[in-house]
C-alpha cells in the first residue's frame, strides 16, 4: 500500500511470483513479452531461474536476431565466484547453465546462448541499457568441445547449420538442437542439403542423429547406396500462358465452390502498434508487399469450371480501411465488434483481392492494424515472411530510404507449375497409393462420447480450451523423448492420440497436423 512506510505498490502490467514463504518476486514487466516461434514468453522469469543458480551473480535475458533474421534468447550473465572458481570458460559455463534450465523450463524458454559480462550495462537512469548488450560470441553457444567438421559432407552440413543458425562455426561433435536448432529449421536444413548434396533427408533423420558427424555419416550411406538425387530447379514460367493452381491451392479452390461464403479458411492477423504511427509509410509498406508477392495478387477463375490463376496489376495496392475509435469511451468493444465483423465478411476468390487490412485509431498513440488473407494464398509460413518484411520497409520508408528487400527469383505461381510438372505421372501415382494404403479403412469420423447429437452438418463451431504443463510434468515429458529419440513435440502427439483412443474406444485414430511444407530453398521467401 502506498499508505503504509516499507511497503512496496506494484504498477498495472508489473509480472511477479509467489515464492514457498508467501512473498512476491518481481520479475518484470508484461509489455517486455517477446513472441519467438509462436510462444510468448516472459524473459524476466527465465533471468530469475538463471538467478537461482550458484554460478549467476545477475541475468538478463533478452530476445536478438541472429545473422539469419531469427530471433533468438540470449542470457547475459554476471557470474558469481563460485563460476570464478570453477574456471569455467564460455562454451563450459553456457553447457551448465543450458542444462540447468532445460531441467526446469519448456524448451521453448532456453535461451540459445550464455553471454558472461563483468557486468550489465546500464543508463544514467540506473536502467539495463539494451542498447549496449553486445552480440553473443561464438563460444557462448552451448557446444561440445570444438573440432573441425572433415570431408566434404560434414563441411557442406556445417555451412548449412552456421548459415541457418547465425554462427560463425560449427564442428562435427556440436548438436543441432543444442545450438538453437528446432522443427522449422530442421526443415530448411532438409532442402538445403538436397540442394548441396543431392539427399532428400527425413526429419526423423535429423532428430534421431542431431549430432553433425553422426548426421554426416547418416547422408554419406544414403549417398553410397543411391547416388545424388538432384531435384529440377523451379524456374520462371511465362505470364502469357493461363497460370496453373498448386494441389493445395486447387484443393481449397475446390472447398470454396461447395461453401460459397464461407469464412472457415481465412487467415487472421492483429498487431497492436504503440508510439506515433507514420501511416503514409505504413500504407507505402503494405502496398509495397502487394506488389512484391504475386501470390497476394492472385484471384482464381474458373471458365468452363476449369480453375487458373489470374494476376492483379501490382499497383492496386493492398486495401485498407481506417476506423477512428479515440472518441469512443468503448475502445475495446468496438474494437471486437470490428474483429467480429471482420472474421464474418468472406472473399471473392474470382474478384479479390484476398487480402484486406483494417487500421483502427485506439488514441493518438496506438492502432490496431487486422489483416486477413484466404488460406488458398497464404499460410503460417507466410506470416512470418509477411510480418518480417513488412517491418523492414517501414522501418526503411519512414527513414525516407527506398526499398530494402532484395528482389525474388521466383514466386509461387512459377513453384505451381513446378509442383504440377514434377508430381506427375508415375511419380505422383506412387505418392497417392502410398496414402491410399496408409489410409484404407480409416474412420471418417472419431467416435467421442458427446453430451448431444452430433448436428446433420458440420458448422465448424468450436472453441479452444487451455492446457498448461507445469515445469515437472514437462521436465520428464523431455526426459521421455530423449530415451526414445523423439521431440517434445512427437511425444506429446502420441500422448494426445492414447487420449482419443482410451475417450472413443477406436484403435484407428486420423490426427492432422500442419506442415510448413517449404521443402526448397527458392521457396523459403515466398508468401503462398
Amino acid at each position: 500500500s502506498p499508505f503504509v512506510e516499507g511497503d512496496r505498490l506494484y504498477r498495472t502490467g508489473d509480472l511477479a511470483r509467489y515464492l514457498p514463504d508467501g512473498n512476491l518476486e518481481f520479475l518484470g514487466r508484461t509489455d517486455d513479452q517477446v513472441k519467438i516461434r509462436g510462444y510468448r514468453i516472459e524473459p524476466g522469469e527465465i533471468a530469475a531461474r538463471l538467478g537461482e543458480h550458484a554460478f549467476v551473480r545477475e541475468a538478463v535475458v533478452v530476445a536478438r536476431q541472429n545473422r539469419a533474421g531469427d530471433r533468438h534468447l540470449i542470457a547475459y550473465v554476471v557470474c558469481a565466484p563460485e563460476a570464478q572458481s570453477e574456471g569455467l570458460d564460455g562454451p563450459e559455463l553456457a553447457n551448465t547453465l543450458r542444462t540447468y534450465l532445460s531441467a526446469r523450463l519448456p524448451d521453448y524458454m532456453v535461451p540459445s546462448a550464455f553471454m558472461p559480462l563483468a557486468e550489465l550495462p546500464l543508463t544514467v537512469n540506473g536502467k539495463l541499457d539494451r542498447k549496449a548488450l553486445p552480440a553473443p560470441a561464438d563460444d557462448a553457444y552451448a557446444r561440445s568441445a570444438y573440432e573441425a567438421p572433415q570431408g566434404a559432407v560434414e563441411t557442406a552440413l556445417a555451412e548449412i547449420w552456421a548459415e541457418l543458425l547465425g554462427l560463425g562455426r560449427v564442428g562435427r561433435h556440436d548438436n543441432f538442437f543444442e545450438l538453437g536448432g528446432h522443427s522449422l529449421l530442421a526443415v530448411q536444413v532438409s532442402s538445403r542439403l538436397s540442394q548441396a548434396v543431392g539427399v532428400e533427408l527425413p526429419l526423423s533423420t535429423l532428430f534421431a542423429r542431431p549430432v553433425l558427424g553422426d548426421l554426416a555419416a547418416s547422408i554419406v550411406e544414403v549417398l553410397s547406396r543411391s547416388g545424388p538425387q538432384h531435384l529440377p530447379a523451379i524456374v520462371a514460367v511465362s505470364r502469357h500462358e493461363p497460370l496453373e493452381l498448386s494441389f493445395a491451392q486447387q484443393r481449397l479452390w475446390f472447398l470454396a465452390q461447395l461453401d460459397e461464403g464461407s469464412t472457415h479458411y481465412h487467415v487472421p492477423l492483429a498487431l497492436r502498434l504503440r508510439g506515433v504511427l507514420d501511416r503514409s509509410a505504413w500504407q507505402r509498406s503494405l502496398d509495397r508487399l502487394f506488389a512484391r508477392h504475386e501470390a497476394l495478387r492472385s484471384v482464381f477463375v474458373a471458365p468452363q469450371a476449369k480453375p487458373r490463376v489470374e494476376i492483379l496489376p501490382p499497383d492496386a495496392g493492398l486495401p485498407v480501411s481506417e476506423h477512428d475509435l479515440r472518441q469512443r469511451a468503448d475502445t475495446e468493444a468496438a474494437l471486437s465488434d470490428l474483429c467480429h465483423e471482420e472474421e464474418r465478411t468472406p472473399f471473392d476468390l474470382a474478384r479479390g483481392p484476398l487480402i484486406r487490412g483494417r487500421l483502427v485509431r485506439m488514441s493518438d498513440e496506438e492502432h490496431v492494424f487486422l489483416l486477413t488473407q484466404h488460406h488458398i494464398i497464404s499460410d503460417g509460413w507466410s506470416m512470418g515472411v509477411l510480418v518480417r518484411e513488412l517491418g523492414s520497409l517501414y522501418r526503411a520508408f519512414v527513414a525516407g530510404q527506398d526499398d530494402p528487400l532484395p528482389p525474388l527469383a521466383v514466386q509461387y505461381p512459377d513453384y505451381a507449375a513446378w509442383q504440377r510438372q514434377w508430381l506427375s505421372g508415375e511419380r505422383l501415382q506412387k505418392q497417392a497409393q502410398y496414402w491410399r494404403e496408409a489410409l484404407s479403412g480409416a474412420p471418417s469420423m472419431l467416435a467421442l462420447p458427446t453430451d448431444r447429437a452430433r448436428p446433420a452438418q458440420q458448422s465448424f463451431a468450436g472453441a479452444s480450451v487451455p492446457v498448461v504443463i507445469d515445469v515437472d510434468l514437462t521436465r520428464d515429458l523431455k526426459r521421455l523423448s530423449r530415451q526414445h529419440g523423439t521431440t517434445l513435440f512427437m511425444t506429446v502427439l502420441a500422448a494426445w492420440a492414447a487420449v482419443l483412443s482410451r475417450l472413443s474406444g477406436q484403435d484407428d485414430l486420423v490426427i492432422g497436423v500442419p506442415s510448413a511444407n517449404r521443402g526448397r530453398r527458392e521457396i523459403e521467401e515466398l508468401i503462398g
